[in-house]
């Protein structure tokens, strides 16, 4: 066992990474040979030791990682981190890996919340805290939510359970899923979730949310919570946050707003005003593992009151924690107090300090840093959308309110109308072989019901030549696959 060579081995390591990122390495289901005899092996009854293991390491499983750091992986709503969050998280991980007791870890912990509250819009009440991404901290800000509703029918849902009463939520139908998960974790139903309708910018429908709550409410059921989403994960798009919230108010229900992708896009100030209604939230998310690139895992959820919180998860006391500890204005040392009690504001106990990688990117890039970064994104799907526009027989299916675009190639001949599964077909053999043979790793959306190659960009190691030689590519591509089936059916 090592104690003292983490200058040395974690070098080593990091070599291994920067030629990860800079050299050319073979894709890991193609180099698969190598690393699954490594993975299949037995338990050894002699270990291989640490330099032997760190070889195993750089030299193996490194260079066979995914595609997710690359520059041109545009695909999901995460990305490779930048180089401070791993440092920093490094940095956490022998001197702090749990996120208590009275450190400086702890205290920024609580900082960066205050700092990222800060730089998404949202006020000085809004308190947080981290898990481990937006499914949990779409989960824990329902958990208040439902805590909230509940209380006010007379009764505490986390001690007591649901008392028989039938809830209901309300969210469009491009919602992200953890929010059915988390009325089921909740206890609440999946069912319980009402699919609001969107318009043709799939944004939701405050009218129809509002015919839905008020039969709902004469129906005798409980609304716990309306949801708006600030940056959909199909499109980016942004529901109408003060129509919603007001909404919400005028009835007393708890507003949530889904920020995880989209809430840093506030800092664009050309877009600034999409996000109006922010204020009468209840509860928010975002996600730093997404736009902020820390590592994957760093998410934040915001409420009004986080003795809510505190109510809805607390886990009662444990007499070898509780008797152990004094209140933090009586310590003298960092054991004697677990500092501020993160355990009993949402699903986790054991938690790595995640609030350090988040301190460290805003630290390092600062407002103005960050707010760069963002109008960047976001021009880069405004230009995907424009070349797409001003090509012959390619066409933009959204205009881009954040940084994902949606695009389709369509050849000469063919009506979408008349032949859109035959259209459709296309651009997923299109998106194939984008990700097979060139540098872009886009994903795929419906819109509209139209299948849609769909960029998403947040990623920080991509540079702005790549999007324009993006959509040739598409075009080029989709020239070929459209030659080669025309010539197909003439051969038939």
């Amino acid at each position: 066992m090592e104690n003292a060579r983490f200058e040395d081995l974690m070098g080593r390591v990091g070599r291994g990474i920067d030629a990860f990122l800079t050299e050319p390495r073979e894709d890991a289901v193609r180099g698969r040979a190598a690393w699954e005899s490594l993975a299949d092996l037995p338990v050894p009854d002699e270990g291989v030791g640490i330099d032997a293991l760190v070889d195993e390491l750089v030299d193996v499983v490194v260079p066979h990682g995914t595609r997710i750091s690359d520059p041109g992986f545009w695909g999901f709503i995460t990305t490779g981190p930048s180089t401070a969050p791993v440092l920093a998280a490094a940095a956490a991980s022998v001197p702090s890996p749990q996120r208590y007791l009275l450190t400086a870890f702890n205290r920024i912990e609580e900082r960066s919340l205050d700092m990222l509250a800060s730089l998404v819009g949202l006020g000085e009440h809004m308190k947080g805290v981290y898990s481990s991404g937006g499914s949990v901290a779409n989960l824990v800000a329902l958990g208040a939510a439902r805590q909230h509703a509940f209380e006010r029918a007379g009764i505490d849902p986390a001690a007591d359970g649901l008392g028989g009463v039938r809830p209901a939520l309300y969210a469009s139908t491009e919602v992200h899923h953890t929010v059915q998960r988390s009325a089921g974790v909740l206890g609440l139903g999946r069912s319980c979730v009402r699919a609001v309708p969107t318009d043709r910018a799939q944004r939701a429908d405050p009218a129809a949310m509002a015919r839905m709550l008020e039969q709902d409410l004469r129906d005798g059921r409980l609304p716990v919570a309306l949801v708006g989403t600030a940056g959909t994960t199909n499109t980016g798009a942004i529901d109408p946050l003060r129509a919603i919230g007001e909404l919400a108010r005028e009835h007393g229900v708890w507003f949530h707003v889904d920020g995880a992708y989209g809430l840093p896009g506030i800092l664009d100030d050309r877009i600034r005003d999409r996000f109006d209604g922010l204020d009468l939230a209840d509860s928010v998310i975002v996600d730093p593992h997404k736009w902020l690139a820390t590592q994957v895992g760093v998410a934040a959820t915001f409420v009004r009151d986080r003795a809510l919180l505190y109510r809805a998860f607390t886990q009662e006391p444990a007499e070898y924690l509780e008797g152990s500890f004094l209140a933090p204005e009586d310590a003298e040392v960092s054991m004697d107090s677990m500092g501020i009690p993160y355990a009993d504001f949402g699903v986790e106990l054991s938690s790595p300090p995640r609030g350090i990688q988040v301190w460290a990117v805003l630290r390092e890039q600062g407002v103005r840093g960050v707010t760069e970064r963002i109008r960047t994104d976001n021009d880069r799907a405004a230009r995907v959308a424009d070349l797409a526009r001003r090509h012959p027989r390619l066409e933009s299916l959204t205009e881009p309110e954040l940084s994902i675009a949606c695009l389709r190639y369509r050849p000469d001949g063919i009506d979408p109308a008349t032949d859109g599964a035959r259209l459709d077909d296309l651009n997923q053999a299109l998106l194939r072989r984008l990700v097979r043979e060139t540098p872009y790793v886009p994903s795929a959306t419906v819109v509209n019901g139209a299948y849609a190659i769909r960029p998403c960009f947040i990623n920080t190691r991509t540079t702005d030549d790549m999007v324009d030689d993006f959509v040739a590519t598409v075009a080029r591509l989709g020239d070929e696959l459209a030659g080669d089936r025309v010539a197909a059916e003439a051969a038939r």
